[in-house]
């Protein structure tokens, strides 16, 4: 029997510990939050000051009784989540769903899934701390009011499905904001001069324009192609000579390790990983890999943090690393040190650093997916630049004059000591200068002038959407990629071309809506204020329920009144000149959850909608491909779920086909489709028959045409070069080729 239970809240955490401890230990998993609020109705019991009424899900009640179990024969219950507010408040629920009495159970906590770190938390447990608790329960509560209050209202003022929340709506506002920036931005042109030089030893110094007859040029002094062919005819009678040279040393610093908002900017920036992405490859790095012989092992250290430090091991032990790997020179005689980057940051937490600065990513890279690996990669190198010695770059200016003090500024830079740049490479680009020494005379060779226009501001990718919710003070570490991935999912906001935060035409309204009736709500500083109050709860410094109720009663009041002010008319209905072609009542412009449409103003009498712009309808694609059913060609056509192949004789044949990519694999529950690939409404790849719905067969991995010798179910290419089978209970698996 074992004598002493911890309770962690991922199965692959709990692996990963298990190894660790003795035979005296049994380590079990609760999967994530173990009671919750319903999901059917509010759940808080607000003349009960705001008593939240926690159920456990349906979906728990087996794990319950298995831990249950496993409690009663323990003589000690140790309770392992997370170290933060999330981890904090699932420790609590357990005490409260296992019912355990205070004498039997303890806290620990950790900031790294090693065996030192465990066992080190084992000899210092404490008590559940309250306060983070409350602080937690404090933002459920909140965003449950504001969300099941709110979002009925735009149900029945804009669209049935819409949501509202504390910190999504103001994330959505600022894509939305930034999209209006770039629909009203007005290009403006304007023009740079080079001058090419060759010195007496045909050497070419190319420069730029800097002051013109002494006036120095600003960047949008030279507005049109007349005047800049003007100064280039200038400018060619002079003769050129070296007004000065200027040689000067600079040092560049490492940048600080990782917080958990610039590890989601960086892997944005550097791999193209979403936040969401970034934090369930972190998540895996952090609760343990199989490393062969070695096991299962924590990688990497807590992952939601806003701290800058280091453990004074790791300090000392990079250190080592640096000069037994890379040269003395490359280290430092003592630890460097980071101011915090938020007020809030909390100076008992870790920056994210490897656990083994030893464990060299090339030397795991064989146990890791592409994706752990370039992730894992990053987070060592900026940890271990981040106590390396400083670049070290000398610059050089150029300056070309002429007898009419015409100015061509040429910067020059070489890497004189590579320093932390050597792990981890900044966008550090060296320009070569030739040897040449003042008063010297060069040739013009020629002038060059170029064309610009201004750009509009980009919309925001993951990374800076991240950098500018921090920068207002809204949200936390654990708050950003949730954050992204609802706006995504409630249909507000979808990604371009280029992966960047489009806001649909839905957002533009809601937004404009929740700014004139509920400014509150999607107030930057408001929201700000209020994480500010959440922090100070975790700080013993304010008690959650009177916070609460200072929020709800004018938030309630105002609701109530807008319920009855508001016309969804009058929001969701734009008048047109166009008249409805089958009862010729004027038709308008509505907006619904798909986008902008027009309709019958004699709704619900006419149901008559018309897709906008269809009197102006774009040339259709007509593709190689024939109408299975009249011969036709057909031509590639939008809807509401984007493209599809459609009958050129449309409405006379009504013939629709999916532009799915095709596997060559036969559906093997029908046998008379194929198994073609598909996006899911969140954008996750997927394989599915093309006879959907007659036939709804699927797989997430996709199928190599090759039959399991086991089991006859379809092969699919699993993770780590492996093709496995896709019946779960069949365990076959072989090498990919």
């Amino acid at each position: 029997m074992s004598t002493k239970l911890v309770i962690v809240e991922s199965p692959t955490k709990a692996k990963t510990i298990g190894k660790f401890l003795d035979k005296n230990y049994r380590v079990e998993s609760s999967f994530g939050h173990i009671r919750d609020l319903p999901k059917s109705k509010m759940g808080i019991d607000i003349p009960n000051n705001f008593e939240p009424q926690y159920i456990i899900p349906r979906s728990k009640q087996k794990q319950v009784t298995l831990l249950k179990k496993a409690a009663s024969k323990a003589a000690e219950i140790i309770l392992a989540s997370d170290e933060d507010r999330e981890g904090e408040a699932i420790a609590w629920h357990l005490t409260y769903a296992l019912d355990l009495p205070k004498n039997k159970y303890q806290r620990i906590v950790f900031h790294e899934i090693t065996k030192e770190a465990i066992l080190n938390a084992l000899k210092t447990p404490r008590a559940i701390n309250q306060d983070l608790v409350d602080a937690q329960q404090a933002r459920r509560v909140l965003d449950r009011l504001v969300g099941y209050e709110l979002s009925p209202f735009l149900w029945k003022k804009v669209a049935k499905g819409l949501s509202a929340g504390r910190v999504q709506s103001v994330a959505v506002r600022l894509t939305v904001e930034r999209e209006r920036e770039i629909q009203n931005f007005k290009k403006e042109e304007y023009w740079s001069i080079a001058g090419e030089f060759a010195t007496a030893k045909k050497e070419k110094i190319t420069a730029a324009l800097y002051r013109l007859a002494g006036k120095k040029i600003g960047k949008m002094d030279i507005g049109s192609e007349t005047e800049a062919t003007q100064i280039k005819k200038e400018l060619e009678k002079g003769d050129y000579k070296i007004a000065e040279v200027i040689k000067k040393e600079t040092k560049k610093s490492p940048l600080p390790p990782f917080t958990t908002s610039t590890l989601q900017q960086a892997a944005n920036h550097r791999l193209g990983y979403s936040a969401k992405q970034t934090m369930m490859l972190a998540q895996q790095l952090y609760e343990g890999v199989e490393l062969g012989s070695e096991g299962a092992i924590g990688l990497i250290t807590y992952m939601r943090t806003d701290s800058v430090n280091l453990s004074e091991k790791f300090l000392k032990d990079s250190q080592d690393y640096i000069k037994n790997n890379l040269g003395a020179e490359y280290g430092r005689s003592k630890a460097r040190f980071f101011k915090k980057q938020s007020k809030l940051a909390q100076e008992a937490h870790e920056a994210i650093r490897p656990t083994d600065v030893n464990r060299h990513p090339e030397a795991i890279k064989n146990f890791l997916d592409p994706r752990q690996y370039k992730l894992y990669k990053l987070i060592w190198q900026r940890a271990l630049a981040s106590q390396m010695a400083e670049a070290i770059i000398d610059n050089t200016i150029i300056d070309i004059v002429d007898s009419q003090k015409d100015i061509f500024r040429a910067k020059g830079s070489i890497i004189k000591f590579a320093g932390f740049l050597k792990i981890y490479p900044l966008q550090t680009e060296e320009n070569v200068l030739p040897p040449i020494d003042t008063e010297e005379k060069v040739n013009l060779l020629k002038i060059i002038p170029a064309q610009h226009f201004t750009e509009p501001p980009a919309r925001y990718s993951d990374a800076t959407l991240v950098k500018t919710l921090e920068e207002y003070g809204i949200g936390r570490p654990s708050t950003y990629a949730p954050t992204i991935s609802t706006i995504i999912d409630r249909g507000y906001v979808e990604r371009d071309e280029n992966r960047r935060l489009k806001p649909k035409d839905i957002a533009f309204l809601v937004i404009d809506l929740l700014i004139k009736h509920f400014s509150q709500i999607v107030d930057y500083k408001f929201t700000a204020k209020m994480e500010d109050e959440l922090d100070a709860i975790a700080n013993d410094k304010k008690e959650w329920q009177p916070m609460i109720k200072e929020f709800y009663g004018p938030f309630k009041e105002n609701l109530d009144k807008k319920y009855e002010e508001v016309s969804k008319k009058e929001i969701t209905e734009e008048p047109t000149d166009k008249v409805c072609a089958k009862c010729g009542s004027p038709m308008v412009i509505k907006t619904g959850r798909f986008g902008r449409f027009l309709a019958c103003s004699n709704y619900p009498a006419c149901k008559n909608t018309k897709n906008i712009g269809t009197d102006n309808k774009p040339e259709e694609e007509i593709t190689d491909e024939l109408c299975a059913k009249c011969g036709s060609p057909m031509v590639i056509k939008r809807g509401r779920f984007g493209k599809f192949l459609g009958c050129s004789k449309y409405p006379e044949c009504k013939n629709i086909k999916s532009l799915a990519k095709e596997t060559g694999v036969k559906c093997p529950e029908c046998n008379e489709g194929d198994i073609v690939e598909r996006k899911s409404k969140r954008g996750r790849l997927f394989y599915s028959c093309n006879r959907y719905p007659q036939c709804k067969f699927a797989l997430w991995q996709k199928p190599t045409g090759e039959k399991c010798p086991e089991c006859q179910h379809l092969l699919v290419y699993g993770a780590k070069k492996k093709i496995i089978c896709s019946n779960k209970e069949c365990h076959y698996s072989k090498e990919a080729a």
